[in-house]
């Protein structure tokens, strides 16, 4: 593995306050689509994110950087031009000086940590905060965390299937080797629909959402809870358009709970936990596993088999206890991979 230097921009002022990373990689995105909502699904940012940070940077400047004008889209204002081209030529000058700045690192040496991609899952999110796991996680949608691990960038993968339908796991299973792979038990949950305190608008299903023209706030395309949500449309015979938002999306189970708990939306489906940590309304719509996907070969590795002892340890099942919805009692157990086809 090699590091690589990379370019950050800060202010030349006392406070060296830096730009948000994710900033210049939205207004290139501006730039070629021209509207801001086809640009936020490049970049992958909500509609919401990316309004925000626009304009928290702007204020931060002093000057504005993107110019909205109704029915012509967006364009760029002249400062984030500027900063593009200058960013542009940065990174020309960087480009050809990286090979001799590169620093060499040897996993084997250094002790890296595992690399894992997972689906948003708070449980997991707890046991690297408190439960002294070394991992290098960042959360993705359960597709894009199992592309991921297939295509080699990372050990582990973090994804969820609903406990009792054996079809909806068809879609990851084509990014799986029986003989390759292996499932790693992690834990099950309690998925729902998450609605504002005291369910005022007497919410049950995602029926009553689309009659009651509620806000619903959905998660990103990918992530297995949304595609929950569109199993659950096909079953009640729903069209997407039937809920108002549909369209509108977070990127973990926590943003969607903050979103409905600020009174922005009435409803969206994420985990029990969620919702109690915010103290919304949850009408449950059934369990799911939450699965890890390792390569067989990487079990008997060290800082695998760390991982496996913490998962097995006493920490995950006292950490799931403060969790609603939530149960740990088989973690670490190592499953094949068509345990996914097999009711359990």
């Amino acid at each position: 593995m090699r590091l690589l230097p990379d370019i950050a921009w800060r202010s030349a002022e006392h406070d060296s306050r830096l730009l948000d990373a994710r900033l210049l990689p939205l207004l290139r995105a501006i730039r070629s689509r021209s509207t801001l909502r086809s640009a936020v699904g490049a970049v992958g940012l909500s509609y919401r994110a990316a309004w925000d940070l626009l304009g928290a940077q702007a204020r931060a400047l002093g000057a504005p950087l993107v110019l909205l004008q109704r029915g012509r889209g967006a364009r760029l204002a002249p400062l984030a031009d500027r900063l593009l081209a200058a960013d542009d030529d940065a990174r020309r000058l960087l480009e050809a000086a990286a090979g001799r700045l590169a620093v060499k690192v040897d996993p084997a040496r250094a002790g890296a940590r595992l690399r894992c991609a997972a689906s948003h899952d708070l449980l997991l999110a707890e046991l690297l905060a408190e439960g002294g796991v070394e991992l290098d996680l960042s959360f993705r949608g359960s597709m894009e965390s199992l592309s991921a691990y297939a295509a080699g960038h990372v050990e582990l993968a973090g994804f969820h299937v609903p406990a009792e339908e054996r079809d909806s796991a068809s879609p990851y299973l084509s990014l799986l080797n029986p003989r390759r792979d292996r499932l790693v038990r992690f834990a099950e949950r309690e998925q729902g629909l998450m609605l504002a305190p005291g369910n005022p608008k007497h919410i049950r299903g995602l029926a009553d959402v689309a009659d009651r023209g509620a806000r619903f706030i959905n998660r990103q395309r990918g992530s297995g809870t949304r595609a929950l949500v569109d199993q659950l449309l096909r079953r009640g015979g729903l069209a997407p358009e039937a809920l108002k938002g549909y369209a509108d999306e977070e990127f973990t189970h926590l943003a969607v709970a903050a979103t409905i708990a600020a009174g922005r939306a009435d409803a969206g489906v994420g985990v029990h936990a969620a919702a109690a940590r915010f103290g919304l309304a949850f009408v449950s719509l059934g369990r799911e596993r939450y699965w890890l996907a390792a390569r067989h070969r990487t079990l008997g590795e060290r800082r695998m088999e760390r991982f496996l002892s913490a998962l097995r340890g006493p920490a995950l099942p006292r950490l799931a206890k403060r969790l609603a919805g939530y149960d740990a009692g088989r973690a670490g157990e190592i499953m094949p991979v068509s345990s996914l086809e097999k009711p359990l």
